[in-house]
């Protein structure tokens, strides 16, 4: 299928520009949790957003008799109690000697057995407008709506514009926590918005690509980013790039190359891009490296038959 075949079908376009969106989001946002270590925490959050989604849709229908698949209700549940899911991890770490790693997997097993249990009552009960919920399971980026779009993309900028409005505080808590401490700034109140940003990443995406893949997104291009720049702008800015380039490309790819799942093609793309990086970045290339190690051996066994030649 050539573009323009692709950009003239709806469903096509709309896939494309929502990846686009997640992968840019995701990607720049979620270099704060690769800078502070804590890149499974966005596996912690995609888990924990479908109880938040399911609570979200109950919530809708039972209570307030609304249509529960309106997407900012849902976002917004999403959003809660994946901040809720991360917060709880950090707690954890703080409040006992239990390491962060170890927190939040015990995090992400509470909530997403909880989100199991829901998604059994939501399928055997007699609930409108049900049908496709199981979507944040497993992904299904041929849903999106325009009003979908509009909802990421209008998300996504606030996500965006909490980062840059904070961005010192969230600077100075991923590098030097206690130099921030000492400066005024509140350790939980800056944890609890960086948190909520990259939440907001990553719960925009699930419906597209699952809550399974939905990590990849935010740990592929910030690792893959690293590899090409030193300062934080140039991270932020470049893992962006790279999360929506590869976001837009694997959509491209998933029709052009014949129906293939979306999620897991773009996840390959992240992927490649990763290994690219690694192989052929200016500072961190592998195969630079491989090549200046064997001419420092060459110089090396050189120099040693000099010496032994004069002896």
């Amino acid at each position: 299928m050539s573009p323009a075949e692709f950009f003239a079908d709806h469903t096509y376009r709309m896939v494309f520009f929502g990846t686009m969106t997640i992968g840019l989001v995701a990607g720049a946002l979620g270099t704060f949790a690769y800078l502070r270590k804590q890149s499974l925490i966005s596996d912690v959050v995609s888990h924990a957003a479908l109880p938040g989604t399911l609570l979200a849709f109950l919530a809708a229908v039972v209570v307030f008799g609304t249509d529960g698949r309106n997407m900012i209700g849902l976002i917004l549940g999403a959003v809660i109690v994946g901040t809720i899911a991360a917060l709880l991890a950090n707690a954890i770490t703080r409040s006992s000697k239990i390491r962060i790693d170890t927190a939040m997997a015990v995090s992400l097993t509470i909530f997403f057995g909880a989100g199991m249990l829901l998604l059994r009552i939501v399928s055997n009960g007699s609930f409108p407008g049900k049908g496709g919920i199981q979507d944040y399971l497993f992904g299904n980026a041929s849903v999106i709506t325009i009003a979908d779009l509009a909802t990421s993309i209008g998300v996504g900028a606030i996500a965006l514009l909490l980062m840059i409005v904070f961005w010192k505080e969230f600077a100075l808590r991923t590098f030097d926590p206690d130099h921030a401490t000492v400066l005024g700034f509140a350790p939980r109140v800056i944890d609890t918005l960086m948190f909520t940003t990259i939440v907001i990443a990553t719960v925009i995406g699930v419906k597209a690509v699952g809550l399974v893949l939905m990590v990849a997104f935010v740990v592929t291009p910030p690792a893959a980013a690293r590899q090409w720049t030193r300062t934080l702008p140039g991270m932020v800015m470049v893992s962006a790039g790279i999360g929506a380039v590869g976001s837009g490309l694997g959509a491209y790819l998933s029709v052009a190359l014949g129906r293939i799942p979306t999620g897991p093609l773009i996840v390959l793309t992240l992927f490649a891009i990763f290994v690219f990086s690694m192989l052929f970045s200016p500072r961190r290339s592998i195969v630079l490296r491989a090549i200046r190690r064997s001419r420092a051996r060459a110089d090396l066994k050189r120099e040693l038959q000099r010496e032994a030649a004069t002896r």
